[in-house]
Formats: C-alpha cells, structure tokens, sequence
C-alpha cells in the first residue's frame, strides 16, 4: 500500500523558501483521506497550517485541482464568502511528488455524519442550512471580475459542455448499459435551455461537510472549503446538486451516513424555495437543473465503483457507489416529468 506519509521536511524548506516564518520542525496528521484530496493538519508548535494535495492514487486531474483550489480561496479572502486563508502554492512536483496548496488552520467542526447532527435541536440543524443557503447565495452573487476569477472557466455554452461532459465520462466508467442513462441523456439533450441567465462563481460540491462550521454555534460558517471542481459558470448547477445531494443515494456514495442525508434538515425544495429568495431569482428551467444533477451524481457513483474495480478505491466501501446509479437516473428523469 501506498504511504500516505507526508514529507514534512519538504513542506518546511518550501515554506521558509517563501519567506513564511516555522518555529522549528514540522509534524502532521492526515485529516481526510478518502475520496477527495489529502488534507493534512501540519504544525510547527507554534503555527497551524492545512496542506493539501491530490490523492495517491486514481488521479483525475480536474476533479483533484489542488492550484485551482488555491487561487479560487486566494481570489475570495476579502469576500463576503468566508473561506480558509490562503498562505503559499506549490506547484512544483519535485518537492513532494505532487502539486499542494497550504493555507492557515482554522478550528471548526465538520459535520459528516447522521450521527452527528444528534447533539442539536431540529431548529439548531434549520438555522445551520438557512446560513448554508446564505452562504451559497452570496458566492452565486459575486461580481466574478471584481474578485478576479474571470478566467476561471467558460460561461458560453456551459450547460451544453457539462451535458456532454457527464455522458462521455459515464461511457468510460459504466459497467453495463443503463437505458436509463441513454433515456436521461437523450432527454436532457432535448431540455437544454437556450442560455444560461445565472453566470457566477460556481462552488461545484456545495453541502454541508465541505464547510467548517463553529462548534458552538452551527448557524455560522467559518470556511467554505474543498474548491478543487469550482469554475466560472452557470450557478444554478451548483444549488441543483446540493438539493440533489439530500438524497438517501448519498450514503452509498460517500461510503456512510451522511449527515446531509437526513431526514431532519429542510428538504430540496425548500433549500431551493430558501436560496431564490435569497437572491431574488426565478428558478427557470429547473427541472433540467434537477435532472443534469442526479446525472452527474449518477456518473460519480459510477466512477467511484469503476476505479475500485481497477484498484484505486479510496476506501473499502468504494466499489458500494455504484448500487446509488438506478435511483439517481430514475430520479432524474422524473425531475423532467413524463416523456411527451
């Protein structure tokens, strides 16, 4: 098995070459390991950092971009979305194998699992998606070029690039044919919307396990984090996928029981209902966002079980993701209402 030991003496030289004071020698934790990139709490005595970088194995270089992460936290310090301080990019693999980004440690609590979420009153757990939909909304409000994420990604045609994206990347990872995939791509080829009205930042894994909350007070988020899928694009995409994300299929997914699963927190249609309002936006065309969401958390589940399968899993329960595949297609095609 592949070490995931980080070279802390490494990280040390790289950070005194950027003139960033260490007390003295560094040690560190690994803080996730799974299905994301490595993130490791490392310390000098004195001062707190996270580094992170991508994971050791079953690579995807879009979906584990440790530099896009970094530029998109150093775009937004100033902000009114709360993210992680950015400190230093490495961009050079030589110096621990890998491209990592660190940032300052913030103290917060990361609520993962249904488990979890027993310590708070039902209110407490409506306050903390209130504030996760605020959240949310202001990103989706920012003036893209005023923070200087312009260059992030493509707005033109971005819809029409993520359909098309999810059914190539479902043709590399399916292990069967799925009429319903075939039916669900056809159908949401037929209910692209000729424009996207909603171009922003768009976050690209937005719920509630990706935010470190305060520990005393889970109505307040301290830090949006896990920015390596984040682009300049359609946003409505980004709302579509947290909704999509309460679906018991998540749990297969993420290899638990997800907290954002549960039963008590607002449903998908209020969170929606909630972030329109928010913004002062109509939700046109919603459906095809609900439908294009439960495709590409289809195409994730799938991929997951399918790098298992080739001895990349990041966990024991990985090759379980793709049990989540039927109910998200079926599910998708429902968001479209009936075939005419």
């Amino acid at each position: 098995m592949t070490s995931t030991a980080l070279d802390v003496g490494a990280v040390r030289r790289f950070l005194e070459s950027r003139q960033i004071p260490v007390a003295g020698p560094l040690t560190s934790s690994l803080v996730s390991g799974g299905r994301s990139n490595l993130t490791y709490a490392v310390t000098d005595g004195t001062h707190r950092w996270i580094v992170r970088r991508p994971p050791l194995s079953g690579l995807t270089q879009s979906a584990h971009d440790v530099a896009r992460e970094w530029r998109v936290t150093e775009a937004l310090q100033y902000s009114v979305v709360p993210v992680p301080p950015a400190v230093a990019l490495c961009e050079d693999t030589t110096v621990i194998g890998a491209p990592f980004a660190v940032s300052e440690f913030i103290t917060g609590l990361v609520v993962r699992t249904r488990a979890q979420l027993e310590a708070y009153t039902d209110r407490e757990l409506a306050s903390c998606v209130t504030e996760l939909v605020r959240v949310l909304a202001d990103l989706h409000s920012l003036d893209v070029g005023e923070v200087g994420l312009s260059g992030l990604g493509r707005p033109d045609g971005f819809l029409e690039r993520q359909v098309r994206l999810w059914w190539r990347q479902w043709n590399e990872v399916k292990s069967q044919e799925l009429a319903d995939a075939s039916r669900l791509h056809s159908r949401l080829v037929a209910a692209l919307p000729t424009r996207s009205a909603h171009i922003g930042v768009v976050h690209g894994d937005f719920r509630i396990d990706n935010t470190l909350l305060d520990s005393t007070d889970i109505s307040k988020v301290l830090a949006v984090v896990d920015w390596e899928l984040a682009t300049v694009g359609d946003v409505l995409t980004d709302i579509a996928l947290m909704c999509v994300y309460r679906q018991p299929q998540l749990d297969p997914i993420l290899g638990l029981d997800a907290a954002w699963a549960s039963d008590r927190l607002p449903d998908a249609g209020t969170i929606a209902e909630a972030y329109a309002r928010r913004r002062g936006v109509s939700l046109d065309h919603w459906p095809f966002y609900l439908a294009l969401a439960n495709f590409k958390l289809a195409v994730i589940a799938q991929g997951i079980s399918y790098r298992a399968r080739r001895g990349a899993a990041a966990d024991a329960t990985s090759a379980q993701a793709e049990q989540a595949v039927p109910a998200l297609l079926a599910a998708g095609l429902r968001a479209l209402g009936p075939a005419i």
